[in-house]
């Protein structure tokens, strides 16, 4: 037995005695049920530090999922057992348990999405499209610091949709990327950092149709345009990765990565199992990549209007396309984007003679085939979400915040911060999170007043910045499948970056409850450009 087994066993003793001790803890000092209580942070605490602490995501969320039913059951094993997978019965109907979640509506057609972006993904494979693509982007992108911001560019450059944003930037620049050692782990956090934080600030986006949809009594979009300036964690997460780029910032777990990287291992030790060789078409151009991801970019775009009312006469929406936008079911229009990108690529591919018909049909299980890791993690993950939400964590956190946000004044944008980033941090959700804080912020000051529209952007910057690095993101998720990294490497290595910006949007945020000025933005941004110029000398010193 080696060191590393041994360490295992230890922390998986370890970790068994902790959930010992939780339970007992729970015999002896609860006395009302977990419902609505403190107990309610319990599942999902479990399994984030489990993931962290064993760099094993599949049997750390399936224990805290496990540990939340027990609790809701208040210890009943039977009951527990059959509600991870059947959920628990309310007004008729099966909610929180493994089945509901995956027969859900939307989750269901992320499911879809993701196997037809992957089945699209290993068609280009073959037909040669990524392997052209590759050789003519080395004649234009010619150093790894062009590859990075190219990749950063793209994945601003695609605003409307985080999950198709993470996945699309993923296979376009994986190939890129890889020629000039960048590690797998290094790529995903671009990707993350240009995903949740670039839609939160786009008008245009499925978030800013999920903010409109929350905010009762006021005009939604006209508050999140105003909304913008103030969302620090944001602005400044895009920011950094800027200067992380332009001034070669490394630090933490990610230092180690990148040294690995540049000795040829891009996933940190730990290779994806699906990166396996294919046959790849000789007659491959570039076209042969750029014509599918337009297709896919124009045709999600349509789908999520067309879900919102655009196309349909009888609907208030028709010919809006603002509206439309920002009523649309992203569930939906990604997967019927994708169906007819697929289609339109299907046909070119055919006429152009790349592929044979045989070789197109097998891209699909072998497209599922390579999303099955990230479908695995979601699944859990929602559960996870579920059994907490029937715990009453959401219920339990606002009325804490409620509670006391009157009292709170001038410091409620900075304590909601953290509020909303540790809910989403815990849920795996920033909608969600900010679903059921910003009802309870809105009617607490004026309607037109600029505290308002501060405490609403830090409600929604504690979102993302919490939905940024939660290993039960579901951003996170496919972050990690759209670089093909393991997903625990990126969280650990995300970690440190996201913590740095969301240390100086905190502070920003205090300084915002009593000034309230957007001169808070540029303030911020000079003291993180201070703090990033700190980081770097303090590496360099290491260096030497």
């Amino acid at each position: 037995m080696n060191s590393n087994e041994k360490i295992k066993i230890k922390l998986y003793g370890t970790a068994f005695f902790v959930l010992v001790a939780i339970f007992v803890s729970y015999i002896v000092f609860n006395d009302g049920g977990a419902v609505n209580t403190i107990w309610s942070l319990i599942p999902p605490v479990v399994a984030i530090v489990l993931a962290l602490v064993t760099k094993e995501v599949y049997s750390s969320l399936f224990v805290g999922i496990a540990t939340g039913f027990l609790l809701y059951f208040d210890l009943d094993i039977e009951k527990a057992f059959v509600g991870i997978f059947q959920g628990v019965e309310i007004d008729g109907e099966f909610v929180g348990g493994m089945i509901p979640k995956v027969a859900n509506q939307w989750n269901i057609g992320i499911i879809i999405f993701l196997v037809l972006l992957g089945t699209l993904v290993i068609m280009i494979n073959k037909a040669g499209g990524s392997d052209a693509y590759g050789k003519w982007a080395r004649t234009k992108i010619k150093s790894k610091k062009t590859a990075l911001l190219s990749t950063l560019g793209l994945g601003i450059l695609i605003f409307v949709d985080d999950y198709f944003n993470c996945l699309t930037v993923g296979s376009v620049m994986r190939p890129i990327t890889d020629k000039y050692k960048i590690s797998r782990a290094k790529l995903a956090y671009i990707i993350d950092a240009t995903a949740a934080p670039v839609c939160i600030i786009s008008p245009i986006s499925s978030w800013a149709a999920a903010v409109t949809g929350v905010v009762e009594g006021a005009n939604g979009l006209e508050i999140f345009i105003k909304a913008i300036p103030y969302n620090l964690y944001a602005i400044l997460t895009i920011i950094a990765v800027i200067l992380i780029i332009v001034m070669d910032i490394n630090f933490g777990p990610m230092k180690e990565h990148e040294i690995m990287a540049e000795n040829g291992d891009l996933f940190g030790g730990k290779a994806m199992k699906d990166e396996e060789k294919i046959n790849i078409s000789s007659k491959g151009k570039v076209i042969d990549l750029v014509l599918p991801v337009i297709s896919l970019i124009v045709f999600c775009v349509l789908g999520m209007i067309y879900s919102g009312g655009f196309f349909d006469s009888s609907s208030e929406n028709f010919k809006n396309f603002v509206n439309a936008f920002a009523n649309s079911d992203a569930s939906i229009g990604l997967v019927l984007g994708s169906s007819v990108a697929i289609f339109v690529t299907f046909v070119f591919y055919m006429v152009r003679g790349v592929l044979e018909f045989n070789e197109i049909m097998e891209s699909f299980p072998e497209g599922f085939k390579a999303m099955v890791p990230a479908v695995l993690i979601l699944i859990f993950a929602w559960t996870l979400s579920g059994v907490t939400n029937l715990l009453g964590a959401d219920v339990f956190v606002a009325g804490i915040l409620a509670g006391s946000a009157k009292s709170l004044n001038y410091f409620l944008p900075a304590v909601l911060f953290m509020v909303s980033f540790g809910l989403a941090f815990s849920t795996g959700t920033s909608w969600g999170t900010f679903g059921v804080l910003l009802p309870i912020i809105v009617p607490i000051f004026p309607a037109d007043s600029e505290i308002l529209i501060i405490t609403i952007s830090s409600c929604l910057a504690g979102a993302v910045c919490g939905d940024h690095c939660s290993p039960i993101s579901d951003t996170t998720i496919m972050a990690s499948a759209g670089a093909k990294c393991n997903h625990m490497n990126h969280v650990t290595t995300q970690i440190p970056y996201v913590l740095v910006v969301a240390l100086i949007s905190f502070v920003g945020y205090i300084l915002a409850g009593f000034i309230q000025s957007v001169i808070v933005l540029p303030i911020s941004i000079l003291v993180l450009i201070l703090v990033l110029v700190l980081i770097k000398k303090k590496t360099n010193m290491k260096n030497v």
